[in-house]
């Protein structure tokens, strides 16, 4: 297995494991306001693009016999802030990363946030930021094994 920079001759693999992913959201989302389209495949990964493209993005492949097998998506889409009542160095925010179900426990995810927070590093961020689907028990659990924290929670009610 190796980890490589984004490349497009991997677009139809990229647009597998969104789709992957948003199953097993749709899946486990209790309220089931998620949901899977016809155009979420294309409509997504071009989203996904456009704000690689803006926001100083970088995609990390995990490959293995020429095929995709997991990935990740950082973008930088903060700078320094610092207001009347918050002080935040720059920061990264991954807002994808998937390993397909296949290869799960392997230790791929784990090298491709490692090569996300280099980059992130590389171009000065202080920290990364990361949204966790309440639901996904697994994904929480990998990024507190992880040294990633809780530092906002968000709550709902059905009404």
């Amino acid at each position: 297995m190796k980890i490589i920079n984004y490349s497009s001759q991997y677009d139809k693999d990229i647009k597998d494991l969104l789709v992957e992913l948003q199953e097993h959201i749709v899946k486990i989302d209790k309220e089931k306001y998620n949901i899977l389209t016809d155009e979420y495949r294309d409509t997504y990964f071009e989203k996904t693009m456009d704000e690689v493209n803006k926001y100083e993005g970088k995609i990390f492949l995990a490959i293995e016999k020429e095929k995709v097998i997991g990935l990740i998506v950082g973008l930088i889409n903060n700078e320094n802030e610092k207001t009347y009542d918050f002080c935040a160095p720059k920061r990264g925010r991954v807002t994808e990363l998937i390993v397909s179900k296949n290869c799960r426990s392997n230790g791929i995810g784990k090298q491709l946030l490692n090569k996300m927070e280099s980059y992130f590093k590389d171009v000065g961020c202080q920290g990364v930021l990361i949204d966790i689907f309440a639901y996904n028990e697994k994904a929480q659990k990998f990024y507190y094994k992880n040294g990633y924290f809780n530092r906002n929670i968000e709550v709902m009610k059905k009404l």
